[in-house]
């Protein structure tokens, strides 16, 4: 026993050791998606507070990478900064929704290094203020009767993250979610914008990205995909399970880094996570914008994250996506 406790102690004083060694140069955040989403705001408020909490001393900068719900960034991570210790890549739940149907090319979960999640988020059903639409039931019934007359629209494509949402609200009241009208786009923010204009009838994204424009009276919630009432601005808005849905969709939030990064740099990372999370000033700005706790860090969070995208191969089987 005592003899693996020191080695424990040995293996946590070489990471600190190495993550002191290791300092960024011009340190950066991609978010692979336009400016707007989820993506952006996880690299926008984490690299603010990193720099406001002064845990990451050369200023880190947001660069937005779009296209296909972090393909493009996956890709770009892989072929030209495989080994750049300077630079951490925002991912979400739907990144690895969109790694287990092979919507990544030719990498998979085991491509990059899992750094950690810093929140959760959940998903949400979101129409216009002046929308015909009431209820979850009231858009249950409207797509039993012609799937092709209410137009859904969101962030990826189909079998992303945010098609799977209703997906799987059309799977349990029988309906078959391959014939949902759906409309992609570049981001939660182009979303939302096209649901505002009129150009959608129904946004199926994330409690962060909806939560200015609920307060701003633009939008009306009929479901959340949480087990229970979310907190706040969303304490009125009823569960899809309470409405008689059981779908769950809960969004986690984090980072990988490059695949060849520097055990130095990958301490140096997952150490300042660490803090971060642990820091009442980003635990306070997390919950302002919508987020929700949810920390796991490293060995845990790489485990997680290859977990999670094995489960969601075996979903991509269950609703007719894959063989």
């Amino acid at each position: 026993m005592r003899t693996s406790i020191a080695i424990c102690c040995a293996v946590m004083l070489s990471a600190a050791a190495q993550a002191q060694q290791f300092q960024p140069q011009n340190p950066e955040c991609i978010a692979p998606a336009a400016p707007g989403g989820g993506f952006d705001l996880t690299c926008r408020l984490t690299s603010r507070m990193l720099n406001e909490t002064g845990l990451v001393g050369p200023s880190i900068r947001t660069t937005n990478l779009p296209g296909g719900i972090g393909a493009i960034a996956y890709n770009n991570i892989q072929a030209q900064r495989a080994a750049d210790p300077n630079v951490i890549v925002a991912v979400s739940t739907g990144s690895w929704v969109n790694l287990a149907q092979g919507k990544f090319g030719r990498f998979n979960e085991s491509d990059v290094r899992w750094l950690g999640a810093i929140g959760a988020d959940y998903g949400v059903l979101a129409v216009r203020k002046d929308s015909r639409f009431k209820s979850l039931g009231d858009v249950v019934d409207a797509l039993k009767k012609d799937p092709a007359s209410v137009k859904v629209g969101a962030g990826g494509t189909v079998g992303s993250q945010d098609w799977m949402k209703p997906a799987l609200v059309l799977k349990a009241a029988g309906v078959d979610p391959r014939k949902m009208r759906y409309l992609s786009y570049e981001g939660g923010g182009e979303a939302i914008g096209a649901l505002i204009g009129g150009h959608i009838d129904l946004f199926p994204g994330d409690a962060s990205e909806v939560r200015g424009q609920l307060e701003a009276g633009e939008i009306r919630l009929l479901a959340t995909f949480s087990d229970k009432r979310l907190p706040g601005a969303f304490a009125e808005v009823p569960t899809a399970k309470e409405q008689g849905y059981d779908v769950q969709w809960p969004i986690v939030r984090g980072f990988y880094a490059p695949p060849k990064a520097p055990e130095a740099s990958y301490a140096y990372w997952t150490g300042i996570l660490a803090k971060l999370n642990a820091d009442p000033r980003w635990q306070k700005a997390r919950t302002e914008q919508g987020l929700f706790e949810f920390d796991m860090i490293g060995p845990d969070f790489d485990a997680f994250a290859k977990k999670r995208t094995a489960d969601f191969r075996a979903l991509a089987i269950e609703v007719g996506l894959a063989k």
